[in-house]
């Protein structure tokens, strides 16, 4: 049966490779970026999905302008049976820097603001519905505060939070939460990494992991199952012990370099 899915940060990398994996399952898909002209070029890049694809052109960090994209998308398509919240940064950052403050306001705005704007229209519909699946887009990043990335795993880590602190509260009215953590997946975000990325991904093959973990019901996944134990054994790591293995580590790059 088609479902409704709804992804944000849908004009490159994983939200798009998570789109096309559903117009593959023969789905209706809803995408939302800031960058709307490149989801147009996208989609009619493939003729085969046309009737099953609608465009917002939504900042995330606009929490007015996305309650007002959720109106009018339930209004013109339904309430979503999956909202996958994906929308994202990832910049390196220096405290000692007072541009760089700029960063992780930034960085907060769009990783943790923007996932719950993205549910935020879509939850008492779930609810009344007694049904649906939103999906946080979380990082194994959540998991340790790495050298000069401090402020994409302090947002992760509160995505992470977050989407645990919803699941509890949609549960009771069957509306799932799934935190999906990827590791490395070889996107824009990740390309002027000068650093090692062991086990990386591609979009597409991030994509159907994902999709294996949301039709499965989970509520949490690591992607891929490696990382997991990896970022598990850092997470049991004394301080001392953490802080000399990522000493003199290459950082993200930030903002200005």
């Amino acid at each position: 049966m088609s479902r409704l899915v709804l992804v944000t940060g849908a004009s490159s990398g994983i939200g798009q490779a998570l789109a096309a994996h559903a117009l593959e399952a023969g789905d209706r898909v809803v995408l939302v970026a800031r960058r709307v002209e490149l989801l147009r070029a996208w989609a009619e890049s493939l003729p085969q999905a046309r009737g099953r694809i609608a465009l917002y052109g939504t900042d995330v960090r606009d929490t007015r302008a996305m309650a007002e994209m959720g109106r009018a998308c339930i209004a013109a398509h339904g309430v979503p049976d999956v909202v996958i919240a994906n929308a994202g940064i990832s910049v390196g950052m220096d405290s000692a820097d007072f541009e760089d403050l700029q960063v992780l306001q930034d960085t907060l705005e769009i990783n943790v603001l923007g996932l719950a704007a993205t549910f935020h229209p879509f939850i008492a519909a779930m609810r009344e519905r007694r049904a649906g699946t939103l999906v946080g887009m979380g990082s194994v990043a959540a998991l340790r505060g790495l050298p000069g990335h401090g402020a994409y795993c302090a947002s992760k880590a509160a995505a992470v939070a977050y989407c645990e602190s919803l699941r509890g509260e949609c549960r009771p009215h069957g509306v799932r939460v799934l935190t999906v953590s990827p590791g490395y997946v070889d996107t824009p975000l990740t390309q002027g990494n000068p650093y090692p990325m062991p086990f990386l991904m591609t979009p597409e093959a991030f994509a159907a992991s994902a999709w294996r973990a949301i039709n499965a019901g989970d509520s949490y996944r690591v992607i891929p199952w490696p990382m997991a134990l990896v970022a598990k054994l850092l997470r049991l790591l004394p301080n001392a012990l953490f802080d000399r293995l990522f000493a003199g580590r290459p950082r993200k790059p930030r903002r200005a370099q």
